[in-house]
């Protein structure tokens, strides 16, 4: 098996492409060893010390390393566990709970919104190994939760700011700001 591996523009993350799927649907966001139990992939890749958060993508697995830690000591142990993990046959995610909300109970507005997020800001941020989730629409404000190598990376509030809010004021009026939350 054959790992590539891509820098993002998050210096404390790199994301690394095993050449086959990770997700079906969706993404997933794990930022701490306890909150990955439903995934037996990302509890390999906490197994490995330094190793602070967890994305997996449609196609890539974004790690975020611990700021003391070295990329040329943990990405071979990195590189193991991904490949150990296709190897044992276990499913990226074991649990396959509850299903997202219906968006059928979506304005049109927010129903907007989700449409250009979705075609247009997710594979772009997808690139750089990161994911950017609709949170909800209030009084004219956009809440996006950024996760992967986004969430923490320097430039992702000028993304945020310059990228998507012009976007999203542009094709939607009645959006005046966006904002990142946690």
């Amino acid at each position: 098996m054959f790992i590539q591996t891509e820098q993002t523009p998050n210096p404390s993350t790199l994301k690394f492409l095993p050449g086959r799927v990770v997700m079906d649907k969706g993404t997933k966001d794990f930022a701490a060893a306890d909150a990955a139990s439903p995934s037996p992939l990302a509890k390999r890749l906490f197994a490995v010390e330094g190793v602070e958060r967890v994305f997996l993508g449609a196609d890539f697995v974004t790690v975020t390393k611990a700021a003391d830690r070295d990329w040329q000591v943990l990405k071979p142990s990195i590189l193991g566990g991904i490949m150990e993990h296709y190897t044992s046959g276990d499913p990226v995610i074991a649990d396959v709970g509850a299903a997202d909300a219906a968006a059928a109970d979506d304005d049109e507005v927010v129903a907007q919104i989700k449409e250009l997020l979705e075609t247009r800001v997710r594979p772009a941020v997808a690139q750089d190994g990161g994911d950017i989730v609709f949170q909800d629409f209030r009084d004219g404000v956009v809440y996006l939760h950024m996760q992967g190598s986004c969430s923490g990376c320097p430039s992702s509030t000028a993304t945020l700011k310059m990228g998507i809010e012009n976007l999203l004021k542009h094709y939607v009026p009645e959006v005046v700001e966006v904002q990142a939350v946690q």
